[in-house]
Order: structure tokens, then sequence, then C-alpha cells
């Protein structure tokens, strides 16, 4: 006898023989001979009594099909599977309809929902069908109904969720050093060691680009001058080994020569060794320099996921003090100043600068001038970014400046703010090691809906009560997920599990990941803290103390209740600044259709990102840096800090120096610059108006107007979702 029916959402809900009894009337009164009630309630008791205990809507339908055919009225079977069918096709309406728009390379939310990808390619417009047909699936199947419900009711976003079935992680710190010393084995290609520096750069792109087809969020080297610095070394070898070839001499004694740096020179007037040695010196650097040409050149080249996108990827440099370290970043530098092509900035790799007091930052540090150059190379092409390895939350007790392996212990971020640092189950390290999966909490909402309380003690007490049971469902569902993760084999994952995560190497393909993803982070994070406070208390976090406080003591629980769940579940939780790009505007309009229009928090359609202050909010970049500065060490998963000024940055490098000094003042930890920068697509004419429409040097009205979306850059906004797009005209500069 059938006692319960689980519906196509995955509900289960006690049987009701009345739905059936309706469904047959219908398609009874559409027939000549009409309604047969004694026939609806004996086939009624024959299905409620033959069937299972527990049965789904379709495996009733399938009954009821099964008895009006062997009953004397078959002409009303056959008007139940029609409408049955009709009822189907509406039901698959909006998948349709969805198809048709990317079919259709129309501009819209779900076809701009990543500006870095392009979907209106057949790889792109593929992955995009893929995509938006698997959310169902892990809705129906995979999650469980009290994560569905919170995502349906707006509580929670879960990022990612369709790479969910595939078990994969979000993304890595590649431990490049383990591919340039040996080598990797790769689907039916092998590669061997590196030797000199142009097949060291293109290991690096190939690794990138593979992983990138391994996860599903971006890839990142933490220290990429470390790792390259070896192979200027032995480039010059080669160089003097060829001169010794051409010249007949013996130069042995100079292939372990210690060098201040390498730095090209005229060779008019100079002979004998001293000739043969500069030759060799200038013939390297120019081939370091080729090699970062060709890095960057492949970087915004390279096709990951089916063609569908350029890798999401991201390098870290400026601490290795060596002359062979020195001339990669010098090198890295210069090439990313000259751009790419035809002189475009170049969109990848997210480079990023290790500000490092002793080593990198102060007048007497020996990367100081390359930190200058650094900045210089910001002003025109907006990396690097920047992050503070002073900072007390980014310092290791372990670092030293003499240990020629320190970069070990200096903390390398990823993307647009993704940190990975601490690890409860093994060293603090960002090499091999990143996020396993991350989940947004829509505080917001979780506001407004305390609005109605009058007293301002009891609406604030029911917000974090509020928030802790959100709070709750969101590491529940994370550690689901991790369950579902581990499950995965070695060999799903052939680079990412053999070469790049940490304890990996001990795997066999049959083998389960379990034992070494535990070293991954899982990520909680938040959007529209401004929002938030707007409803609590009338103002946010930019506009008074109050607010200030109330929005760190709320960061401050979440980081705490981070903190009870990694001992609870025994993972490494963290909280995240989300950098919220297709979520910045989902949740903002579920709001508005739930709660309508409220000044100050439902009335753009866009949440503020994370922690910061509104963009629309006119302050100083000293007032922004003293707000936001106190959430970046509460928030361990990823955090950014960023300031829009205006004029022409390629003139003023020192603007960018002043915003790197709040950072070191105020304890930041990562850190980018906004400006404006113009470039004609026809004859290569830059500036920085506020609106070019047309160059004044060709004429041409093909402008590519850069900017960064949440952390990294797009060349054109055409990529730009509706809610980003309207975010982006709200920026105001900080002066």
């Amino acid at each position: 006898m059938i006692q319960t029916v689980v519906k196509r959402d995955g509900r289960v809900v006690g049987f009701n023989e009345e739905k059936i009894k309706a469904a047959i009337r219908k398609a009874m009164l559409t027939t000549e001979l009409g309604e047969d009630e004694a026939l609806i309630c004996k086939i009624c008791d024959r299905i409620s009594f033959s069937g299972e205990e527990r049965m789904t809507v379709e495996q009733i339908q399938d009954m009821v099909e099964l008895e009006l055919m062997n009953s004397p009225r078959k002409e009303v079977a056959k008007r139940y599977i029609a409408y049955r069918d009709q009822r189907s096709i509406a039901r698959r309406a909006k998948t349709r309809d969805m198809f048709h728009e990317i079919i259709e390379a129309k501009n819209n939310d779900i076809t701009r929902e990543n500006a870095n990808m392009n979907t209106d390619s057949p790889a792109g417009m593929m992955m995009k069908f893929a995509s938006e047909t698997t959310k169902p699936f892990v809705d129906d199947y995979l999650l469980t109904a009290e994560a569905r419900d919170a995502v349906r009711s707006g509580y929670i976003h879960i990022h990612d969720k369709d790479y969910y079935p595939t078990k994969s992680l979000t993304c890595v710190q590649h431990p490049l050093d383990r591919i340039l010393e040996y080598g990797f084995i790769a689907g039916h290609g092998e590669s061997r060691p590196a030797k000199r520096i142009e097949t060291a750069t293109i290991l690096a792109c190939v690794s990138l680009e593979i992983a990138q087809n391994e996860m599903h969020g971006g890839q990142a080297i933490p220290a990429f001058d470390f790792y390259l610095a070896p192979f200027v070394r032995s480039t010059f070898i080669e160089e003097v080994k060829y001169v010794e070839q051409m010249q007949g001499v013996d130069l042995s004694h100079l292939y372990n020569k210690e060098f201040n740096d390498y730095t090209t020179m005229k060779l008019d007037g100079l002979t004998g060794e001293e000739r043969m040695l500069h030759h060799a010196i200038n013939r390297t650097v120019s081939r370091v320099h080729q090699a970062m040409e060709a890095f960057i050149h492949n970087m915004n080249t390279i096709h990951s996921r089916g063609g569908n996108q350029v890798v999401f990827s991201s390098i870290n440099y400026g601490t290795d003090t060596s002359a062979e370290g020195r001339c990669i970043i010098r090198e890295l530098l210069n090439s990313t100043y000259e751009g790419v092509g035809n002189g475009a900035t170049a969109i990848f790799p997210i480079q990023i600068w290790k500000k490092k007091r002793g080593v990198s930052y102060l007048p007497e540090d020996r990367n100081y001038d390359l930190y200058k150059l650094a900045c210089k190379v910001t002003a025109r092409r907006f990396f690097p970014n920047f992050v503070n390895l002073d900072a007390t939350f980014n310092q290791h007790e372990k670092w030293r400046a003499d240990d020629p392996k320190r970069y070990q212990y200096e903390l390398a971020t990823m993307g647009c703010r993704t940190r990975v640092f601490e690890d409860r189950y093994g060293e603090k390290t960002s090499i091999g090691r990143g996020n396993l999966s991350f989940t947004t909490v829509n505080i917001v909402r979780i506001a407004i809906e305390c609005m109605s309380i009058r007293d301002k003690q009891e609406r604030i007490d029911a917000f974090f009560h509020r928030l802790d049971s959100v709070l709750d469902i969101a590491a529940r569902q994370l550690n689901d997920r991790f369950d579902f993760q581990k499950t995965a084999l070695a060999k799903q994952f052939p680079l990412v599990m053999s070469k790049l995560w940490n304890g990996a190497n001990v795997l066999g393909p049959d083998d389960r990941v379990e034992s070494v993803i535990n070293h991954g982070t899982l990520g909680i994070g938040f959007i529209g803290l401004a929002e938030c406070l707007v409803a609590l208390i009338g103002q946010h976090h930019g506009e008074s103390e109050e607010a200030q406080a109330l929005g760190l003591r709320i960061v401050g629980h979440m980081r705490s209740r981070a903190n009870e769940f990694s001992e609870k579940y025994e993972h490494n939780f963290s909280i995240l600044a989300t950098p919220a790009e297709g979520l910045a505007g989902k949740f903002t309009a579920k709001d508005r259709k739930t709660f309508g229009i409220l000044p100050g928090i439902t009335d753009k359609i866009y949440y503020t990102n994370s922690n910061h202050v509104p963009v629309y909010y006119h302050c100083s970049p000293r007032h922004k840096a003293e707000v936001e500065a106190p959430y970046h060490e509460l928030t361990r998963g990823g955090h950014i800090f960023y300031v829009e000024i205006d004029g022409d940055a390629t003139h003023n490098p020192d603007a960018i120096c002043d915003i790197v000094d709040l950072m070191d003042r105020y304890n930041i930890g990562y850190c980018s610059v906004n400006h404006n920068r113009n470039r004609c697509m026809h004859c290569g004419y830059e500036d920085a108006s506020a609106d070019l429409q047309t160059c004044p040097k060709c004429g041409s009205s093909a402008i590519d107007r850069l900017q960064r979306i949440t952390g990294y850059l797009v060349g054109t906004t055409d990529r730009w979702n509706t809610a980003k797009l309207a975010e982006l005209n709200d920026r105001v500069i900080h002066k």
C-alpha cells in the first residue's frame, strides 16, 4: 500500500489519492462520455493497495496509464497520456528557453555568469549546456533536503555547483620545482625535466593548463622567481659554452661565477674574457626576456576546458634576491610593461608581488629597485597586485632571510583573493595545497528578516541566532561535499594527484584521494556586509563606528564558528570574503522579489562584495583602508583591498606605492589598484579618459576598455553580467 510519494524535486510527501482522482477526472471531462466516478474510485483503490510503500510520481503515473488502458475507457488513457506529455513539456520549457538563449549567443546573466569564459564559442556553448543541466541534477540527487531548501530560499549559494558531480577540487598552488626537476606524464604525453629557461617556462604553462582541466577553480605558482632562477644559470652556462665553441677557449671557470646581477651592457671597448663574459650575459638576459614574453603570451592564448577559457592563472614573485631570481623578476616585469601582441595588456596570469620588509619594500632592501619597477608596471598594466608578507597573520615563524628555500614559508595568494596558509593537519604553507570548495552565506537576507523587530538589541540578537542556523547548514553542506570528493580516485586527476597536491605522490591510480585532500580548505563566504548593517542599524561600516563595530562582530563570529566547525568535522574551515561575480545579482534579485525595494539594501541590483565599503561611497583611500583592514585577519580564506584612482596612472607610479604603504600601515593582507585604461584595437593608442568612444589618433571606435571585475582583468565589458555592469557604473574615485 502506498504511504509516501517522492516528488520530482526530491521531497517526500504523504500519499494523497485525491490527486490521482483529480487527474483522471480532468482527462475524462475532455471525452464524449464524460466523468465516471465509480471507475475513478476503482482505479484509485487498485493503485493505492497494489503500489509499494514508497513510490515516485512517475511510477504512480505509469500505473494510472496502465489501469486506464486496461479499462473500458481507453480514450481517457490517450487523453491522460497527452496531458502528461504536455505537463512534461511545460516543465522543460525553462530549459528549452535557456538553451535557445545560449544557441543565439544572447547577452544575459546566464551566458555572462563568468566574464573569463567565452560562451559564444562552440566549446563555450557546450560547456554552458552541461553546466545548466548539471545543476538540477545536483539539487535532486547530491544535496540534502536541508541544503537544497537553503539554496532555493536564497540563504546560501554553492559555488561551482555544476562541477559538484566531478568530485574535482577548486584550486592548487603548483610546486613547480617538482615538475621542472622530474617532469610528468599526463594523458598520452610525457614531459622530461627542464634544462633551459625556455623549456622551464613552457612546462610552467603546460602544468597550469593541464591542472585547469582537472579542477574547477584557478591555478597558481607560489614562487615563480625561485622556481625559474636555476634555469637562468643553466642558460648562462649554455651561452658560455657556445662562446667557448666559437672562440676555441676554455671558459669553464665562468660556469659558476657569482654575479651581483645580470645586467646587459654594450660590448664596445671590451676585449678578451670580459667581452666574452658580457656577451654570454647579454644573450642570457635576452633569452630570459623572450621566455617571459612567451610565458605571458601563452597564458593569454592557450585555452583550457575544451577551448572555452584561457587558464585562470596567477604567479607570485618578488622575494628571490639572487642574481638569477632578480633576472627572472626584472624581465617578467619588463615583458608585462611592453604588453602582448600589438601592445595589449595581458589579462593573465594575475601577477602578485610579495611585499616583504628587508627584502622587497624598503629603500635599503635588495629588491627595492624591482619593487619600484613593479609599481611602474602596475600603473600601466594593473598587475602586479600586492600581497603583504609583513601582515601579522601572513608571517611564518620558520622564515629566515638566509634560507635559500624560504619561499616554502611565504604566503602565496591566488586569483582574485584565495588564501591558503594555515593547516591543522600539516606544515603551514601555501605550496601544494588549495581550496576544496566553498559556499557563500547571504547575510543580507538574514538581516532583512530581522528588520521588523523594533528593539535594536533584540533585532541584533535575533540576527545572530538566525546566522548561526544558516552557518550550521553551510558547514554540513561543505562536509557532505567533502565526503563526496574524497571518494574520487587519483587517476581521475592525473597531474594534480601525482605531482601537485601534497602527499599525492604515494597514491596509486586506483587509490582514493581521501588521505591527502584534508590539507585543503573548505570556505564559508559572505556577501553584502554593508547592506546587512544598513538593515540592522541603518548605516554601513564606512559611515559610523557603531556599524564598524557590529560588522567586525559579525565577521568575527563567523570566524569563531569556522574554528568550531574545524574541530567538529576535522577539516580546515575558513572564512572567505567572497568575490561575488555571477552571485552579485542573484541574491539581490531573490531578496527584492521577496521583500521589495528597501533603501540602502535592495535598491540596487547588486550587493556589495564581502566586507568592502560600497563602491558608490565617497571616501579617501586612507579611510577605506582603516575600515576594511581589520577584516583581513578574520577572513583567512581570502580577501582583497582595492582603491580606485583617477588620472593617467602611468605618469604617477608613486600613487601605487602610496597604496602599498597603506597595506603596510594598516596590516592589510592583499591589495590591488584600479584605474582607467583605454586602448585602440586598431592602432594601439592608449589613454586614461573616463569614457573614450573614438580613438583620437586613427578615428576607430574599437576601444578596449580594461577593467577589473572582482580581482582579475577583463579586456571588454561585453562579457559582464548586468549586476556587475551596474556596480562598475557606480564606482567612485577614492581621494
